[in-house]
């Protein structure tokens, strides 16, 4: 804790004042343009790779970047994406998975998280994701057959968004755009699902030949 501790005296003593209009701003309400839905993992830090300020991004963080089919029951998730795009008027929405995945790995060997009854639960979610991937691509195991996982995976929770009314409405009137992405932990690089190919690219290597 020493060190978040020193972090925070840190902002309070040398990152707020250089910023102070800009949390002065947002004090009284934000208007980001950005739902990104994306997994709990420390290794993922949505602000830094996308290198976005304060009140750009509305985050839901969850294991797995899971979005269950719309359902009262879930209520957290629900909850969070009706209002994103409700009240807030968000106008894209980001599924974001990312590589060396735990949630992922768990799915794909449900053995693994039997004595975590929760989890496992929740990954029933994902349970679509590995069928998928094992049947386009039977020949796959390891670390190529994670990364075909999480890549379904990002393409399922898109479907399940697509569940939400209020996900749905937006989505008919123009005023929403989906997007799947993984980030690449090792790679330091964004690969953005392109509906037009079926893959997922690079969005630095998109970027530079738009250059």
């Amino acid at each position: 804790m020493d060190h978040m501790i020193e972090g925070v005296l840190k902002f309070r003593s040398e990152i707020f004042p250089q910023r102070k209009a800009l949390f002065e701003e947002l004090s009284t309400g934000q208007s980001p343009e950005v739902l990104m839905i994306t997994c709990a993992d420390s290794r993922v830090d949505p602000g830094l790779v996308t290198q976005s300020q304060p009140g750009e991004l509305f985050t839901c963080r969850n294991a797995g970047n899971i979005v269950p089919p719309w359902s009262r029951a879930d209520e957290s998730n629900t909850a969070s994406i009706e209002y994103a795009v409700t009240v807030l008027g968000v106008s894209e929405i980001v599924v974001c998975g990312h590589s060396d995945c735990g949630a992922m790995k768990g799915a794909l060997a449900p053995e693994s998280v039997a004595a975590l009854p929760q989890v496992a639960g929740w990954l029933e979610n994902s349970r679509a994701a590995v069928a998928a991937a094992r049947s386009r691509h039977p020949d796959l195991e390891g670390e190529a057959l994670l990364r075909a996982v999480t890549e379904e995976n990002v393409l399922l929770q898109l479907q399940h968004l697509r569940t939400h009314p209020a996900v749905a409405a937006v989505l008919a009137s123009g005023k929403v755009r989906l997007h799947g992405w993984i980030y690449d932990i090792g790679a330091g690089d964004i690969l953005a699902h392109n509906p037009d190919t079926g893959r997922f690219e690079s969005l630095t290597a998109i970027s530079a030949a738009a250059a």
